[in-house]
């Protein structure tokens, strides 16, 4: 099940009831402002929603979003040229150290949503489920496993009549946040993976694409690629996603419901940095993981600070329905009243 998203006494529903109307307050209704951010194509189509809709109901509030990969987004965040970044890989303890000697302060990193990374493929003669086993998806991203028909994938298949076609793997040629999360469950998973866990490694095999929107086009022009993307990407451009085996030993579709499980049994660290490689649960999608805000603590214009404190409230009350139909997982109901506290606290304090 998706988790619950509802949450009695969530700033939405005080301010309905407390105005006695059906329509709420957001925080942005009275603001003039253009905000600016960068980052992680992971949630990219979600973002680029929520700014538009936020946009069309407040006029007066616009929001552009640049999709240019965690790597150029945390950069572009320590350099303060955006007011806002994005990331899927929690920012280590070099970016953080970077942040307090340059600005005196401690950077505010929140999560908004989560969701799967899936293996998407190409083979249009297989209609039926693909199902990769871990051993046949460790061969395909080490290089080790270099045709459709290998035995390591027909077995997990015997039903299937796999093509005797060269298999091209498809990875981000640029800093990201889905590659760290990605990379990061390679490295439990697969015992012969020498690549390491980063927002950018060293990829043994395979072609390079920018961003998940460039990893899906190549997918989709490439017949016999197989390569990896946030879900929503998969979802929405109608392309095949691979069936996985999870650290259970069982094979789990990629789905946001299934994605979900990730925060199954796990405490939240302090600064929200949650990251699980290789979920334990019987029914859990074995690659998911959070995606964050990055915001200052301080802004000159006292409006940015508003409409980003209005912008994280939106995000985990009215925009957890677009969330759901793009394919992503909300956040647990608790996680997010910690993430609205959080961001209250220390953004909203520092510019009152």
């Amino acid at each position: 099940m998706i988790l619950p998203t509802n949450r009695p006494g969530s700033r939405r529903e005080q301010e309905t009831a407390a105005t006695g109307e059906g329509t709420t307050d957001t925080g942005f209704s009275d603001l003039q402002v253009s905000l600016t951010g960068a980052g992680a194509s992971f949630p990219a189509p979600l973002y680029q929603r929520w700014f538009s809709d936020i946009n069309q109901e407040y006029p007066g509030v616009e929001i552009s979003y640049q999709s240019v990969g965690s790597g150029a987004g945390v950069e572009q965040y320590l350099n303060r040229t955006v007011d806002f970044g994005a990331t899927d890989a929690p920012l280590t303890d070099e970016e953080k150290q970077a942040f307090r000697d340059r600005y005196g302060a401690e950077p505010i990193q929140v999560p908004t949503v989560g969701g799967a990374v899936v293996f998407a493929y190409n083979l249009p003669e297989v209609e039926q489920e693909l199902r990769l086993s871990r051993e046949a998806y460790c061969g395909i991203v080490s290089g080790e496993i270099t045709q459709w028909d290998a035995p390591e994938i027909q077995e997990a298949n015997p039903d299937v009549q796999l093509p005797s076609q060269p298999i091209t793997f498809v990875h981000r040629s640029d800093g990201s946040g889905t590659t760290f999360l990605f990379t990061s469950h390679i490295a439990e998973a697969c015992p012969n993976w020498q690549a390491g866990a980063a927002k950018t490694v060293d990829w043994p095999t395979g072609v390079g694409a920018r961003g998940n929107e460039g990893i899906a086009a190549q997918v989709q022009q490439t017949q016999g690629a197989i390569g990896f993307v946030e879900y929503a990407y998969a979802n929405e451009n109608n392309i095949s996603a691979a069936t996985l085996e999870n650290q259970a030993g069982n094979y789990i579709e990629p789905s946001p419901e299934a994605a979900s499980r990730l925060f199954e049994g796990q405490d939240i660290p302090e600064d929200f940095a949650l990251t699980v490689p290789d979920p334990s649960g019987e029914e859990a999608y074995p690659i998911a993981g959070l995606t964050f805000l990055l915001l200052y603590p301080e802004y000159d214009d006292p409006n940015k600070a508003r409409a980003l404190q209005a912008l994280v409230n939106y995000g985990l009350d009215q925009g957890t329905e677009a969330a759901q139909e793009l394919g992503y997982v909300p956040l647990p109901s608790d996680l997010a009243q910690r993430v609205a506290e959080t961001v209250q606290q220390e953004l909203v304090a520092a510019n009152q």
